[in-house]
């Protein structure tokens, strides 16, 4: 099989195990077998590999000598991490994509937000709530702060599906309008503090695992 078929295999394998252990398919620590996937993707374990270490470059899994891969776990302490890196970087966007913003742009930010207030599943309401982000940063024209900031969405999101996914409570954006009247009023400053506050608050809930024990999972909800 050429290099290049086998780089595009990895990729898409890759996707497909990213998306399932965001969403909480697949459990932190569960073995990812090579062999398994492999089959399931009807190809050699080459570019399983090649995913796998797609995986682990993303902080997703963990390879573990002699033990294989295994899906990576996450504690309190990542989910602070990730929450004050995305303050940080979502607000320096914000900054920057003020100028940009146009009234058509804020008021399908609105519609993205009143669409989470609907939403009675995590993820439609994750979606939505990432859309909000994704509009009113993307005009600050800087793509490799916009894709680490959809890194740092893709990890909030996991944390959100492992602790909100069989339980979801409906929810009304507060803050979300509230930055988008500061947005309006031409007001970026208290837009700027509302959103690196918004981004900071962790939820925690107890949640049941698949050996019917129960812990207590964190997640970012904003």
């Amino acid at each position: 099989m050429a290099k290049g078929t086998d780089d595009t295999i990895a990729v898409r394998i890759s996707k497909v195990l990213a998306d399932r252990i965001i969403s909480g398919a697949i459990e932190p620590g569960a073995r990812l077998r090579q062999d398994h996937i492999a089959e399931e993707f009807h190809t050699s374990h080459v570019p399983v590999r090649e995913a796998f270490r797609r995986l682990e470059a993303q902080g997703l899994a963990i390879g573990e000598p002699r033990r294989g891969v295994r899906v990576a776990s996450f504690d309190l302490g990542e989910v602070k991490e990730v929450a004050e890196m995305r303050a940080a970087l979502e607000v320096l966007a914000l900054r920057h994509a003020a100028p940009h913003l146009t009234s058509a742009i804020l008021d399908l930010a609105e519609e993205a937000t009143k669409a989470g207030d609907k939403s009675r599943d995590v993820r439609s309401w994750e979606e939505a709530n990432r859309a909000f982000h994704r509009l009113i940063l993307a005009p600050c024209g800087m793509p490799r702060l916009l894709a680490t900031i959809d890194d740092l969405h893709a990890a909030s999101a996991r944390f959100l599906f492992a602790a909100w996914r069989s339980e979801w409570e409906i929810r009304t954006d507060q803050d979300h309008r509230a930055i988008l009247t500061a947005l309006r009023q031409g007001n970026t400053e208290s837009a700027a503090v509302t959103l690196g506050r918004h981004v900071q608050w962790i939820g925690r809930k107890p949640v049941r695992t698949a050996s019917g024990t129960t812990r207590e999972a964190f997640a970012i909800v904003g």
